[in-house]
């Protein structure tokens, strides 16, 4: 099987045992930060010629593929400026939308800082819900991948006061079912085996300590278990990530900081952020723009590669 991208043929990867029809898309993310830097870092790796970059030309190597967005504001190594914050979002949207138009295998995003892109006056959140409005996907579930760990998140960017209220019976089974199909069909895994944590310390122990895992959490579980789902728990977050709660194929954590300091101590610079729910495939990197070390050579490339080789192999799926 022969497919042009690029003007090259389909391009084989025989140490991931895959092939990619059509190259990835990658955003260069903030010009102030590190995302340009580890862009670059790229061209000496396997995949060059498996992707294009979106970002300002004047500061991706040229043997790279570059589809050019220029910014307005003169770019200054660890000073971020909010007024490039509307090129960032319009490179983000063209990538997105080249997705969705089928030219491109996926999405790469490189980091972002939040906080800048809201003092333009943009209402920006993260990447992830700006994807979700953007494809119109109805609910998007955060999942970080660090080799063989995958833990999902129930809620994301919010105040952890508002988490309880947040997490209803509908919004977790939505959640799970998100996160259940997309380890099959991004991931190729044929019967998903999920391990659900607790919300309050100890799963609530028998009420004592809260009451969401008997009121909601536990019952959403057997519900759809009965449709034929393997899942485990609710389990208490400081023991489901240990062996003795058997080996799983993703732990879904109920909020940000009870699923992620786990994953990135196992695999920090090397994990791989991962938005399920959308109809493209999407990865991103473990880590932020470190505006502090831009420019300095410091910059570790580890994680943009990581989540290049994880699109490629769930673009195979």
């Amino acid at each position: 099987m022969v497919a042009a991208y690029a003007g090259r043929s389909l391009r084989q990867h025989a140490h991931l045992d895959v092939a990619l029809e059509k190259p990835l898309v990658v955003t260069a993310g903030d010009p102030a930060g590190i995302g340009p830097e580890i862009c670059n870092a790229l061209l000496e790796s396997p995949y060059a010629e498996d992707v294009v970059i979106v970002g300002d030309a004047a500061l991706i190597d040229k043997r790279l593929q570059i589809i050019d967005t220029p910014f307005p504001a003169p770019v200054v190594l660890g000073k971020p400026d909010s007024a490039n914050a509307h090129t960032l979002l319009d490179g983000l949207t063209l990538a997105a939308n080249g997705c969705m138009d089928g030219r491109y295998s996926g999405l790469v995003t490189a980091p972002v800082a939040k906080s800048i892109i809201a003092d333009s006056g943009v209402a920006f959140s993260g990447h992830t819900e700006f994807l979700a409005e953007l494809t119109k996907a109805p609910l998007p579930v955060m999942l970080l991948v660090a080799g063989d760990m995958r833990v999902a998140l129930a809620s994301t960017h919010m105040p952890l006061r508002a988490v309880a209220n947040f997490i209803t019976p509908d919004l977790l089974r939505n959640v799970i079912e998100v996160l259940h199909t997309g380890l099959r069909t991004q991931f190729g895994i044929a019967s998903p085996d999920i391990i659900i944590c607790g919300l309050n310390p100890h799963a609530g122990e028998s009420g004592h300590l809260g009451s969401e895992e008997d009121a909601i959490i536990a019952p959403v579980i057997a519900s759809l278990k009965q449709q034929g789902l393997s899942l485990r728990g609710p389990l208490p977050a400081d023991t489901a990530f240990t062996p003795a709660a058997g080996s799983c194929d993703a732990v879904l954590a109920m909020y940000h900081d009870q699923g992620l300091p786990v994953i990135k101590y196992a695999g920090f610079g090397h994990a791989v952020n991962v938005t399920l729910g959308l109809p493209i495939i999407r990865t991103s990197v473990d880590h932020g723009t470190a505006f502090d070390i831009a420019g300095s050579g410091k910059a570790d490339p580890g994680s943009l590669l990581a989540a290049v080789e994880l699109a490629i192999k769930m673009a195979s799926h």
